[in-house]
Order: C-alpha cells, then structure tokens, then sequence
C-alpha cells in the first residue's frame, strides 16, 4: 500500500472509531493530525494569569506566553503596551488532545481564564493588547471556536454579549523570559493574589474534571 493510501485508510479509521465513541468529526480529525501533541492560542487579558489556569489543565504539557496578532518587529512588551502594534497578550497552549480536547480548552478559555464580555480590557487593565481573542490554526478550530460561542450565546450563558473574536493565526511570538511561568514565579505579588490566584481557585472547584493540581512547564 503506496503512503497516500495508507494515509487515507488510516484517516478513515480513525474517524470510524471516533465516530462511533461520540466523538465530533471535527474533534476526530484535529486529533488525527497530531495524535500526541497539538495547539491553540489564546488571549484574554494579562499573559500571567491566563498562563496559570491554562498550565493547571489536564492534558496540557507547556504553556507559553506571548504575543498574536501583530508583527515579529513589534512583539517586544513595552512596544505592545502602547496598544497600537495589533498584538494582545497571548499564550500558546500545547496539549495531548487523546487527554483533552479542543473543546474542553474553550470551557477554560470562557469560564475561568478571563470574562468574554469585557471589551478590550480584563480588570484592571485596558487597552486593546487585553481583548478577547481566540487564534485558530486550522479551519476545525475556527469550526468549534464558532460553534462553541453560538452555542452559549443561544444558552444566554453570560449576562452581557460575547465580544470575543475568532480570528486566524498569523503568528506567535513568545514574550520576554521575566514574564514566563509568572504566577508559579511570584505568587506573593498583589496583582497575581488579588485577579489570578482566585482563577485557580475557581477552576478547582468548579471543574474539578479539568484540574491537575501540578502545573504543566
């Protein structure tokens, strides 16, 4: 069997078994394109916080926290504080998507890593270098990223409207090394006690089928 078919045969496999698990098609092949390791970015306020919930997911092997949205030449962080390079804070996620899916990464993103409903700004800090924004890779997850939003948009999940976009993924570009693993870094810092030690706490308590208590690198 030439490697083209073999490829094929495999694929179909794969969405047979899937399918018949109650596997999405969508999940099925993201999973079959990658079986080990895949990823998703992410953006939703301050890198440090949403670093934290995320590297707390069961599945996740790295976070890393960074810049999307913009150019290479202007992903520095004082250069993107100024909110006019077209980055947001961002992280990379990386994960086994046969430990957890795609999906289960939005109900993070939506419930606990930050508030779809702020425009531009997450707490205390404002500018468009904090919106809400999920980067897809590929047409499956900008399938689910749609799909999921609608979804909650129809269940009024949220007393105000979802202001998060889905928008392709042009590059990412991960941020200074004082800013990596910042929360797991600086745990007595006031910022990180007072907006994002309470999203972990949260997480554990309210999907506790989510939460691994040893943080991902």
């Amino acid at each position: 069997m030439n490697m083209k078919l073999r490829t094929k045969w495999i694929l179909a496999l794969l969405l047979t078994v899937g399918l018949s698990a109650g596997m999405k098609p969508l999940d099925v092949l993201a999973q079959a394109a990658d079986n080990d390791s895949a990823t998703a970015v992410f953006s939703g306020g301050c890198f440090w916080g949403v670093d934290a919930v995320f590297k707390h997911v069961k599945g996740v092997t790295k976070v890393v926290s960074g810049y999307a949205g913009g150019a290479a030449n202007t992903a520095q962080y004082e250069i993107v504080s100024t909110g006019t390079t077209g980055h947001a804070e961002s992280v990379q996620v990386t994960y086994d998507p046969s430990k957890v899916s795609y999906d289960d990464l939005l109900k993070v993103f939506f419930f606990v890593a930050h508030d779809p409903t702020e425009l531009n700004r997450q707490g205390p800090d404002s500018g468009t270098q904090y919106r809400s924004s999920i980067f897809y890779e590929n047409d499956a997850q900008k399938k689910m990223a749609d799909d999921y939003i609608a979804q909650l948009d129809q269940q009024h999940a949220f007393p105000k409207p979802i202001v998060t976009n889905v928008v392709p993924l042009t590059g990412f570009y991960p941020a200074e090394d004082y800013h990596q693993n910042y929360l797991e870094l600086h745990p007595d810092q006031p910022y990180i006690v007072y907006n994002d030690l309470p999203k972990l706490e949260r997480f554990q308590k309210d999907l506790p089928g989510l939460y691994q208590q040893q943080a991902a690198n």
